[in-house]
């Protein structure tokens, strides 16, 4: 690999070429290249790929409008505005490379995000909104997840064709190449001209999967993306027989399954719904688990985290107090409304899903109003989040809770949620909600920047709490519904037991427990700073992914995963 794009000397541990492939990076706030978890994830990878030394290349797209800026109508009500964005600190390769869409050849242009501007492993960014193209083919890179079908498979295939090629053009030389999530399978038909065997493809490819929901594992007639020039230039028929995959609707993760030599999920509950979800693919690669996480460089507060390595509780307790400040003065700006740093103040902020279950706190409206309105334990609450603008009813949702917001003085709703939104969030709260339904919540990741803050995690036992969880030491967990009840009889379950949690254990410890609070506080920071980092993680990608071969020997991460808590 080219090495004026390292800054830095690669650990010889992490020498293997890789190039992470992603259609959201949350690098930085003035970057406006990803929609939610997803991106952040990525995010703090390439900033722990940077940390490690490794020879990893991130690989996405250049968002000419960005995934959108949420802003507010006149009755501030959630706005939706696409502003075209400009970044002057990414720099030109001069690399220009062509791939076929829909049978029309379309220009794709690479942009270089250096290593040494916001600290992370180098990123190759790609539009197609260059002069070179007509309108219709600049319209691909203008807006992450464009809802109309076409647009999102010319995304795909930009990001998968058009990042191999640019590569190649630029004389970078990969040995791993890893799609985060299914969007860029059509990489694999790419690489099938330089890997003709199929066995030895797969040697070079690994997969993360992120979800078990729908819309991160997506589905499309296989003549339609053969039209559309998905499979590169190879036929349906080629495709199908090399695959051995016959499905008139082609799953992009079940092909990228098929095309992988091993494949993992993102926490210990999501390799086994994973492995469920698709036990009947013949040919699939092995499903492993290498949990999530977040670069804390990032994410932590340093003199936070400093006062609780060094046991000064009450210098924590000030430095708290004053993120708490910074926070309200964010919620005051936005709302009007005047909080107070001595009041516990419980945060639900991440994308709006209905799955996550956001307006949980609200189920029964009078016991919300008799939570927010007691004056003896008293309580602030702030909502933040994106809705995937075409999701109706996650936007009608938040709009519900604005609208429902104004009766009280002690609850927000915020806009903006973005990396800056969400570390103020993070660093500024008690406790950090997580409401989603039982085995559908593969990861989430929030808790663990917010927890690093000493914002105490409250959670339903799903993705990597459940592997976190020492409930009443280090954190607070929702005994969950059987998953196999009904809806309706799960939340109303959840929602119970939530409640329950909250009023008779974690407001009366707050206000009349200190210490015992401040050591919950501790103890989450502690067993996140000792686990839940993105450092643990990308290690983890070289021995389990990226430098796997079958039957080798005992790597450094399973001994390092046998020694922590087993989940129960």
């Amino acid at each position: 690999m080219s090495k004026e794009l390292f800054p830095y000397v690669i650990d010889e541990h992490f020498k293997t070429k890789v190039a992470y492939f992603s259609m959201e990076f949350a690098i930085d706030q003035s970057l406006k290249t990803y929609s939610g978890g997803l991106g952040f994830l990525a995010g703090s990878h390439m900033r722990s790929a940077n940390d490690k030394r490794q020879h990893t290349l991130g690989i996405g797209m250049l968002w000419s409008y960005g995934y959108y800026d949420q802003g507010r109508h006149e009755d501030n009500t959630l706005k939706i505005d696409f502003r075209r964005k400009f970044y002057y600190f990414l720099q030109e390769t001069g690399i220009v490379v062509e791939v076929m869409i829909n049978g029309k050849p379309v220009k794709v242009k690479a942009y270089l995000l250096p290593a040494d501007t916001f600290r992370s492993a180098p990123v190759i960014l790609l539009t197609t909104d260059i002069f070179e193209n007509d309108y219709l083919s600049r319209t691909i890179s203008h807006k992450l997840y464009d809802p109309n079908e076409e647009t999102r498979i010319a995304q795909e295939i930009v990001l998968g064709i058009g990042g191999v090629k640019v590569l190649d053009a630029m004389g970078i030389d990969i040995d791993i190449y890893h799609m985060n999530e299914g969007h860029a399978l059509p990489m694999v038909f790419e690489l099938m001209k330089k890997y003709p065997e199929f066995e030895e493809l797969k040697k070079h490819v690994v997969f993360t999967t992120h979800t078990p929901e729908m819309a991160g594992n997506e589905v499309h007639n296989v003549h339609f993306l053969g039209r559309m020039g998905f499979f590169n230039d190879f036929s349906v028929e080629e495709v199908q027989k090399k695959l051995d995959y016959y499905d008139e609707n082609f799953s992009l993760t079940v092909g990228a399954l098929k095309t992988s030599k091993r494949a993992n999920a993102v926490s210990k509950i999501h390799e086994k719904v994973a492995n469920e979800m698709w036990k009947d693919v013949p040919g699939k690669c092995e499903i492993i688990s290498i949990t999530n996480a977040q670069n804390m460089r990032y994410w932590a507060d340093k003199q936070l985290l400093s006062w609780m390595l060094e046991h000064e509780d009450y210098q924590l307790v000030g430095r708290k107090k004053h993120l708490k400040h910074i926070l309200f003065e964010e919620v005051a700006d936005q709302t009007g409304k005047l909080f107070d740093p001595d009041i516990l103040t419980l945060v639900w902020a991440r994308r709006f899903a209905e799955y996550k279950r956001p307006w949980l706190l609200t189920y029964d409206m009078e016991r919300f109003r008799a939570l927010i309105t007691n004056t003896d334990r008293p309580i602030q609450i702030i909502w933040a989040g994106k809705p995937f603008p075409l999701d109706y009813r996650a936007v009608s949702m938040f709009n519900d809770l604005i609208l429902m917001s104004k009766e009280f003085k002690n609850v927000a709703v915020l806009t903006g949620y973005e990396l800056r939104l969400s570390k103020m969030l993070k660093q500024g709260s008690d406790v950090w909600l997580n409401t989603p339904r039982w085995g559908r919540e593969a990861s989430g990741t929030s808790g663990m920047s917010a927890g690093i803050n000493g914002s105490v995690h409250f959670s339903i036992a799903d993705g990597w709490h459940a592997e976190f969880q020492k409930d009443g030491v280090n954190s607070f967990t929702i005994p969950h519904a059987d998953p196999t009840l009904p809806v309706e009889e799960q939340d109303r379950h959840d929602y119970l037991a939530m409640m329950e949690k909250l009023e008779n254990v974690i407001l009366p410890m707050y206000y009349e427990n200190q210490k015992e609070w401040i050591t919950i506080v501790k103890n989450g920071m502690n067993d996140i700073h000792g686990y839940f980092t993105s450092s643990r993680m990308v290690v983890e990608y070289y021995e389990k992914l990226y430098n796997f071969k079958p039957y080798e020997p005992k790597r450094l991460s399973d001994r390092l995963m046998k020694e922590h808590q087993p989940l129960t």
